[in-house]
């Protein structure tokens, strides 16, 4: 077993061509090789891409509650200004996922991961400088809110080299972890970003401020985080020779229809974890919130709940990944679609209970408060739904390439050997392509909940809901129908996939 580890013997064996961390000798399905080092330079560079990640999560979310705060600082913004706001950075996030899959192979894991660090500065900085001065015109937040967008593309670079590290029977769970990580930083900057600025306390350990908001303070500790995401990549994560291939051949799944039939069901899955996530404080806002009087309102006031939807999503992801490895991925997809359906009408039902548009009223505002704890709870349970079908979907994602490989070479022949490499090196592309088309729905459900309806929030939010538990219903019948149904001896369902 050769293990290159060593900068400098990295750059011995490729001829001196190469610079940095690169290991060329990498073999995870190779137990031997595994046990004698592998698996710990994986969980090594896995747990840095997970805080890179992690990072680049919560730059793409510092829209989805900084936004709630805007109008209380002196901005001039409508409720459906504010959704724009939130939407945004996941549009120019989905659309950044492909080349930053492509960059992989391209630059190496360990390069793109320290550049794609150091590329949030832009947002972050920007943020900090805008938001100082009540005079910036929507416009402006527009294109700063686009730039976080970057964080976005992190998610797709990241999950596209950790599937080059690790063996097929653990991607599941890495895979799992790894985004797990990465979603976490949804819920983490959406409970520490008031309190940060200054918009609320901690259980009595922290105050709010009593001389305003300064949502500045939140921009400058991300830049902060994002140069110590930089470094750490640099410096402790590793590139792998072996992910190496050219764009036309990573494209080559754009003529794959399980790579659109993924990113439809992901749409679902992902798309709806990000969805609701940007969209949940605003929700709470203006269906059970009325500002007067101030600091703290009538009512809930969101800053102290926003977070909780995206840490079970996140939390959950893991174990979705899992529980694909144990019982498959699209018998746990089907699963988590069943529970998205039932749930989603649940939060519904609670909805149809609201009186419309409290800001008219603080006492509608308080009546609305005795209906927050069922929608709460099932909200909650819709976003575990959420997290398990993104964890068992991406599990799904290397298992069909896997499979296909399988099926048309002959075990333990070099074709074998080869057909794998190369169905890695595309589950790898699927997954930046997945990922890109799944992410739109984190634009999708901010819209949605936003127009034309504003006016009257209960309004939009029933219409939102009733169409995306349709949507759910076409999701369980495609994972059904395509990954589940024995209709031929070559049907990917004998696959276990």
């Amino acid at each position: 077993m050769t293990l290159i580890d060593d900068p400098r013997a990295a750059q011995s064996a490729a001829g001196g061509r190469r610079t940095g961390r690169w290991i060329d000798d990498w073999r995870p399905e190779d137990p031997e090789f595994w046990e004698s080092g592998g698996k710990q330079v994986a969980r090594r560079n896995l747990a840095w891409s997970v805080f890179a990640e992690h990072l680049g999560f919560s730059v793409w979310l510092i829209w989805s509650v900084s936004s709630a705060f805007l109008v209380s600082m002196g901005f001039d913004f409508s409720a459906q200004q504010l959704f724009v706001l939130v939407a945004l950075p996941n549009l120019v996030g989905s659309l950044l996922r492909i080349p930053y899959t492509l960059a992989v192979p391209a630059f190496g894991g360990r390069n793109w991961t320290a550049i794609s660090a150091a590329l949030l500065l832009i947002p972050t900085l920007l943020f900090a400088v805008a938001v100082q001065d009540p005079d910036t015109p929507f416009w402006a937040f527009c294109l700063i809110a686009a730039t976080a967008g970057f964080g976005g593309g992190n998610f797709a670079s990241s999950m596209a080299n950790i599937n080059f590290f690790y063996p097929a029977a653990k991607k599941g769970a890495a895979l799992g972890l790894n985004a797990a990580g990465g979603n976490l930083g949804v819920a983490l900057i959406q409970f520490f970003l008031p309190v940060i600025v200054g918009g609320a306390g901690i259980f009595g350990l922290v105050q709010a401020s009593s001389s305003g908001i300064s949502l500045e303070r939140a921009g400058y500790v991300y830049a902060g985080l994002a140069l110590v995401a930089t470094a750490a990549a640099w410096f402790f994560m590793d590139n792998l020779g072996t992910a190496v291939s050219k764009p036309r051949e990573q494209l080559v799944v754009l003529r794959e229809r399980h790579t659109w039939i993924m990113a439809f069901l992901y749409i679902g899955t992902f798309g709806s974890f990000i969805g609701y996530s940007a969209a949940m404080p605003l929700l709470i806002r203006l269906n059970f919130w009325v500002p007067e009087p101030a600091p703290l309102g009538t009512g809930i006031y969101f800053a102290y709940f926003a977070f909780l939807g995206a840490l079970i999503g996140s939390a959950t992801r893991p174990l979705g990944g899992w529980l694909a490895d144990r019982y498959g991925g699209a018998r746990v997809t089907l699963a988590a679609f069943a529970g998205m359906i039932v749930f989603t009408l649940a939060v519904l039902a609670t909805l149809l209970q609201l009186t419309p548009n409290p800001t008219a009223d603080p006492a509608i505002a308080t009546d609305n408060q005795s209906w927050f704890a069922p929608f709460l709870v099932c909200f909650a349970v819709v976003f575990a739904c959420t997290g398990i079908g993104n964890g068992s979907t991406y599990k799904m994602i290397p298992a069909i390439w896997r499979t296909r490989a399988e099926r048309a070479t002959a075990e333990g022949t070099p074709e074998r050997y080869a057909a794998l490499a190369r169905g890695t090196t595309e589950a790898s592309a699927a997954i930046g392509v997945i990922g890109a088309v799944g992410a739109i729905g984190g634009f999708l459900i901010p819209i949605a909940f936003s127009s034309p309806w504003v006016a009257d929030p209960r309004s939009a939010t029933i219409v939102a809901f009733t169409t995306f538990t349709a949507f759910y219903v076409l999701c369980a019948v495609v994972t059904y129908a395509v990954y589940l149904r024995r209709t031929r001896p070559d049907s990917l369902a004998h696959a276990g996939i």
